[in-house]
Parts: C-alpha cells; structure tokens; sequence
C-alpha cells in the first residue's frame, strides 16, 4: 500500500513519474543514437509542438488517437487545443501543409514525448517517448522495407542484437468480413483477436473457412507467405497479400538471417493504417520496441513509418557507459579540468576548502579524484 500523503509534493497523476540519474542521461543517450542513424539514412529531424488546435491534430489519421487526447482551452484564441498522444499525425499535417512543396520521397524523423489519457494493463505509463521515421510519398515494398531496416539497424546502435518482426495487413481480414458478412461481431472480433479458431468457425458464418485458413497461416514468414499467396482470397485481399510477400523477398535479400514472422489477422492498434504493418520485439522479451506502417498522409498522400519506444529499450538494451565522475578539489587549475573532460570525464567541481577531499568525491559518487596533478581512481 502507498502510504505517501495525498499533499506531499513528490505524488504524481497516475502513470506518470520523474525519471532520475543515471536513467534520464541512459534514456537521452539511447534516443540520440537513435537519431544519429535515422541521419545516417537520411531522413532529418523535425520537431512538432506538444499542443495544437483540434482541428489540426484530428484531422486525417489523427482522428484515431482523439480518445487519448488530452484537452484544454487556449486561453489566447479560446480554441480548443490536444496535446499529442501520438507524433505520426503531426509528421503527415507537416508533411501535407509546410513541407508540401518539398520533393518526394520525404524522409522525416522525430523524438519527444507524448501523453496519453490513459496506459494499458502492459503499459500503464501515460507520458511516453517515442522516437521514429516516416517515408512521405512512394508506395512501394522498397519503402515498406527500408523503414524496418532502418528501425532494426538504429536498436542495433543501442546494443540489441537479436530482434524479430512481426508483419501484418490490418485492413486483410476487417476488408474480408465485409465483403462476405457486412461486418463483423462482437462475437467473431473477439475470437480473431483471441486466435479462438473454434470460436471463429462458429461465428465466422461464410467466411469463417477463409478465416480458418488465415489463421493457420500465421507464423513463421517462410511459411506463412506460401500459404497466403495458396489462398482463394477476393482481389484486393490478394494484393494486399502480394505486398506482403514482395516486402518478405525484399527484406530476406537484404537480412537473411532476420526472424519474421507473419499474423495475417492481426488488426489491433492499427486504426488508421493502410497496408504492411510491423511491430519490432527482442529475443526473449515480450514488450513491444517499436511499431508502425502504411497509412495515408494529408491530400492521400502514400506513407509509411514507424515509432520506436525509448522507455521500453532502455529496459532491455545493455547499459551504455557514462562519463566516470572526476572530483576537482577547490583551487584545481581549469585547464586541468578541460583536459579531463577533454578524456572524457565529467568534471564535480569542489567549492569549499575541506580537510578529506576523497571522502567528498566518494560522497558525490566521485570514481575519480584529481590529485598531486594526476587523475587518481578512488578505489
């Protein structure tokens, strides 16, 4: 039980927390490294503001996060104003409105926190960062397969080496049931979700064999995507499936070794999305590193990206080095301090006179002492 009085000043909303020494500086430099990949690939950093009006921030694919919206009045305008849950409606309002004129392929990344009005089971936080890429203009299973490349090398920049993606088309199954029942049950959406194919043989009515094989056909791409292509699917179901096949070839040529994985029926969390879908997971850990893929952008413009979660990462990356900590004793000559940061050390300047100068570094979490104008280790 909390026993932290309702009144004390370090109580926080529920999901929210302060993140202190050493995770914030872990958590800035995971997301930086993030970042200096995502340059290397080319695509430059933008930066959208935490609040906008309602009308831009719901406009198009924004319309999806509307529940997770915060809201409040400006008090300038008297507009109502969100503060973002999600980055990628931003990335596409920038891309369809200030950055229209720019020549396509458009190639955008971002970093920055997002709050949601309320965490899940799994994921209770409400304030998360995300850091991600979106591919603004070609629709093509090049593009499809550069982001998650992409994705795949910048969780490698942070140490996690053993990844698997997961693959999937959100609209395949929602655009089979209502061609063939008009829609779906509660009932029936349940049990996909589930991966209940019993429950699915019962409520799928005529489409519950397509359903049935669909189901079967998850798992394993190399696999899964003979099976798909095998189905007696309607043609749009099929193209959707031929993308998805084209994306696998294009992503086995380039990482062979790479582990994907197919769910044909998988469409949760995917309101506003279009086409192939991924979500990143590292070997052995459940939680999701990142997620994201093919939508539509302002004017219909073809689009595709993906959102990294630097909280999630941080957890499963190996831990980066930081700067060993050098106590200066008060009177140490500052070029001698610019030198030791110029080794890399991060400089705790000492401000009064004091007769134990080792017992102050080690008090300050010190490794290190300057003393007699050498850099002494403390143990």
């Amino acid at each position: 039980m909390n026993d932290t009085p309702l009144s004390h000043p370090a109580l926080l909303p529920a999901g929210l927390r302060d993140i202190l020494p050493p995770e914030a500086e872990l958590e800035a430099r995971s997301i930086e490294a993030i970042m200096d990949c995502f340059a290397a690939h080319g695509y430059e950093r933008v930066k959208p503001p935490l609040l906008e009006f309602e009308d831009s921030l719901f406009a198009g694919s924004g319309a999806a996060t509307a529940e997770q919206t915060f809201r409040l009045m400006d008090p300038d305008s008297q507009r109502m104003m969100g503060l973002r849950a999600d980055t990628t409606p931003q990335i596409a309002r920038l891309a369809a409105t200030r950055l229209s004129a720019a020549p396509r392929p458009l190639r955008l990344a971002y970093a920055g926190q997002c709050l949601r009005v309320r965490g899940s089971d799994l994921e209770p936080e409400r304030q998360i960062a995300q850091a991600g890429i979106e591919l603004i203009g070609e629709d093509s299973a090049t593009a499809d397969a550069e982001i998650i490349l992409t994705a795949i090398e910048a969780l490698e920049a942070v140490g996690l080496t053993q990844l698997s993606v997961d693959l999937t088309v959100p609209r395949l199954v929602p655009d089979l049931i209502d061609s063939q029942l008009g829609g779906a049950s509660p009932a029936l959406t349940r049990a996909l979700d589930r991966k209940d194919s019993a429950a699915v043989a019962a409520h799928g009515g005529v489409a519950a064999a397509l359903l049935g094989q669909l189901l079967d056909a998850s798992g394993q791409a190399d696999r899964a995507i003979p099976a798909l292509l095998g189905l007696a699917l309607p043609a749009p179901a099929k193209a959707l499936v031929a993308r998805l096949a084209e994306t696998v070839a294009v992503l086995r040529a380039a990482r062979p070794g790479l582990q994907l994985t197919v769910d044909p029926v998988e469409f949760r969390g995917y309101q506003y999305h279009t086409g192939i879908c991924m979500t990143l997971f590292a070997a052995g850990a459940q939680a999701e590193l990142g997620r994201g893929g093919r939508y539509l952008g302002g004017e219909a413009e073809p689009a595709t990206g993906i959102t990294l979660y630097p909280d999630t990462i941080i957890r499963l990356a190996p831990r980066p080095k930081l700067r060993p900590r050098l106590y200066l004793p008060l009177g140490t000559a500052a070029t001698a301090a610019a030198a030791a940061r110029a080794q890399g050390f991060a400089t705790i300047n000492g401000l009064t006179p004091l007769p134990d100068p080792r017992a102050e570094a080690a008090r300050l979490g010190c490794s290190h002492i300057f003393s007699d104008g050498q850099i002494v280790p403390l143990a």
